[in-house]
C-alpha cells in the first residue's frame, strides 16, 4: 500500500483509490470566531481612544471643569491677554463662546503656533482640563483657514 496524503491518493493492489481528507469543522469554526473576537477588541479600543468631545466653551464650563478630562474646544480667540511665551514655543490666552462672549476658558498651549492665530480667529484645541486650576491645557491648537476664494458676480 503506497499513499500520497497531500493529494488524498491511496494505492492498493496497483488501483488508484481517492480517499476523502477529514475536516475539523471545529478547528475552523473555533478559529473564525478567535479571528472575529480580534479584531472586535481592536476596533473598540481604537474608537475609544480616538474619540474624545467635541465642545463649545459655553459647553464644557456648563459641564465642570471635574468632569471634562480629554476634549476638543470650539471657540474664538480673545483680543486681550494673548502671552506669547518668550522662552519656548506656545502661548497662552483666552478663549471665548462664539455665541456668548461673556463664557472664557483660560488656553495653555505648548507648541508651534499657526501663522493664521490672531485675535477673533476661529479656533479648535484639544488637550485636557485640570481640575485644580481652571486652565485648558492644549496638545492641538487648529485655526480656520481664512476662504481665500470669494464668489464674483458675472452680472
Amino acid at each position: 500500500m503506497f499513499v500520497v496524503p497531500a493529494h488524498g491518493i491511496m494505492f492498493r493492489e496497483g488501483k488508484k483509490i481517492m480517499i476523502k481528507k477529514k475536516t475539523n469543522k471545529l478547528f475552523y469554526a473555533l478559529a473564525f470566531f478567535c479571528f472575529c473576537l480580534g479584531l472586535g477588541y481592536l476596533l473598540i479600543n481604537g474608537i475609544k481612544d480616538n474619540s474624545v468631545y467635541f465642545l463649545h466653551v459655553s459647553e464644557a464650563l456648563a459641564k465642570g471643569t471635574e468632569n471634562l478630562q480629554e476634549a476638543r474646544l470650539f471657540g474664538i480667540v480673545d483680543s486681550k491677554d494673548i502671552e506669547q511665551k518668550e522662552d519656548s514655543l506656545g502661548v497662552n490666552f483666552h478663549l471665548s463662546d462664539p455665541e456668548h462672549s461673556n463664557q472664557k476658558i483660560t488656553v495653555n498651549y505648548d507648541g508651534a503656533v499657526p501663522d493664521t492665530f490672531q485675535p477673533g480667529a476661529e479656533v479648535i484645541v484639544e488637550g485636557t482640563m485640570q481640575s485644580t486650576v481652571p486652565v485648558f491645557h492644549a496638545h492641538t491648537l487648529m485655526t480656520k483657514c481664512p476662504s481665500k476664494y470669494k464668489k464674483s458676480n458675472t452680472d
